[in-house]
């Protein structure tokens, strides 16, 4: 089913990314996502601009770019340390990723989210179509939903979450949190990545509020709101091609060339404390230790571009890491040999893809992430003749669909960590191509197009019947 030619899509997010930067280092997964989405619709991609005024005055910037319309606005100082800085990312970010000992709760943060959700619903209000579909995304727009309700809106509106939803005693700590709850039924379709955190959305909503669960249906008085888990993909095919593209070629040859000989481990994440970059490290440096035979044999490659820099709990893990990789590479390094090559700047897709192609191993190891792309980028890159293994947290949304293929280990336990990395040094070929495909054959069929039309259809499947 596809939408009806004469309605569009309007995609709302935090921060909005135009289809030309769509290679961009610093453009994560959903962004790239997103822009894929909208290629195929017409609509408008709405969300802040990211740059700050002195007042906030609801002026629209309109840009339209590989046939997509992105419509921005400027936000207040204010508004960004309490509603982006604040809540979002110093309340439910940690929270919703189960480090409740780095949540903070402030009135002004809470404060500063229901303000600018408001601004928000208010700015792209008389953008909205009475035939549009409305796809919200994310953490950061919880209540937009209630806000364009409001506001007189009647339209389809879907949200999706791209982080994980905590366990009911979890999100009990956060005081807002049964109004939290209740913004989603404001939503005809709610999405999840896996079913664990569609699971735990309706175990609060039913123990907590007394909701309903009917099927796929979550009825709360007389609102219903269709739930879902629906797992996010990459464009498979545009990235196989990527890695074998003159950028990726060069990039790839650069990094053989740069191993002489020695096998690359490699890492790529935000720099973020749910990425479980601090285990990483502990386990490859256990992994040094148990096996001094390998030492010299191998190098861990970890890109972690920066973020966040004005939330503390994000200066301090880069400071964290510097130290931890300096002490690591002070005990082991010799002459001709640094065991952590440690960068932290972003770089092209297709230059990470090539990257990922010269890896023997893919290290992705977040304590606990709502999906995890870059665990689906590194497969997709692969030589099909003579692909690298896949290290893979349990904890990752990803692990559900790629346990068949990946090593899955506790990100905890540095002993899993360096168990699996030995394993994958001297797995055989041919196990590697078994397991690659496996996994090729999930990233391949539920990719991004396949995530969107689950979504899309859900959306717009009760206006097409009516």
């Amino acid at each position: 089913m596809e939408l009806d030619p004469l309605s569009r899509l309007i995609i709302i997010s935090n921060r909005v990314s135009a289809p030309s930067d769509s290679h961009s280092g610093a453009q994560g997964g959903l962004a790239v996502a997103l822009s894929a989405a909208l290629r195929e619709y017409k609509g408008i991609w709405f969300g802040w601009s990211g740059e700050t005024t002195e007042q906030f005055n609801g002026h629209i910037n309109f840009q339209r770019s590989g046939g997509v319309t992105t419509a921005t606005v400027d936000l207040e100082e204010q508004d960004v340390d309490e509603y982006y800085n604040g809540y979002a990312n110093r309340t439910l970010w940690p929270l919703f990723h189960y480090r409740i000992d780095l949540a903070e709760y402030e009135r002004d943060f809470a404060g500063g989210y229901s303000r600018v959700n408001d601004r928000f619903a208010s700015t792209v209000r008389p953008l909205i179509e009475p035939d549009d579909a409305i796809w919200i995304q994310d953490y950061h727009m919880f209540p937009l939903g209630s806000a364009l309700r409001e506001r007189g809106c009647q339209n389809r509106i879907g949200f999706f979450l791209h982080i994980p939803w905590p366990p009911r005693r979890l999100l009990a700590v956060l005081p807002e949190a049964a109004e939290l709850v209740s913004h989603l039924f404001a939503y005809d379709v709610v999405g999840f990545h896996t079913q664990e955190w569609l699971d735990s959305f309706c175990d609060y909503a039913i123990d907590e509020m007394g909701a309903v669960l009917d099927g796929d249906h979550l009825r709360l008085g007389d609102r219903s709101v269709q739930v879902m888990a629906n797992p996010i993909g990459i464009d498979a095919k545009e990235f196989a091609e990527a890695s074998r593209s003159p950028t990726a070629r060069l990039a790839y040859r650069r990094m053989r060339d740069s191993a002489v000989g020695r096998d690359l481990i490699v890492g790529v994440d935000r720099l973020d404390y749910s990425k479980g970059l601090e285990e990483r490290f502990l386990g490859y440096e256990r992994f040094l230790q148990e096996h001094p035979e390998e030492r010299k044999e191998v190098f861990l490659l970890q890109i972690a571009p920066p973020s966040r820099g004005a939330v503390g709990s994000y200066q301090k893990i880069r400071t964290t890491l510097e130290g931890l990789s300096g002490r690591i590479n002070g005990a082991y390094a010799d002459t001709d040999w640094v065991p952590i090559r440690y960068v932290n700047q972003g770089y092209p897709r297709e230059q990470l893809a090539g990257i990922y192609r010269a890896a023997k191993i893919g290290l992705v190891t977040p304590l606990r992430d709502g999906m995890n792309l870059v665990a689906k980028e590194y497969v997709a890159a692969q030589d099909p003749e003579d692909p690298g293994v896949l290290i893979l947290s349990r904890f990752a949304g990803a692990a559900a669909q790629l346990q068949v293929g990946a090593l899955l280990i506790n990100p905890y336990s540095a002993e899993e960590i360096s168990d699996a990395i030995i394993a994958a040094l001297k797995m055989p070929r041919h196990e590697r191509i078994d397991r690659w495909r496996a996994m090729m054959d999930n990233v391949e069929a539920e990719d991004v197009v396949w995530w969107r039309k689950r979504f899309t259809d859900a959306l717009i499947e009760e206006r097409v019947a009516g």
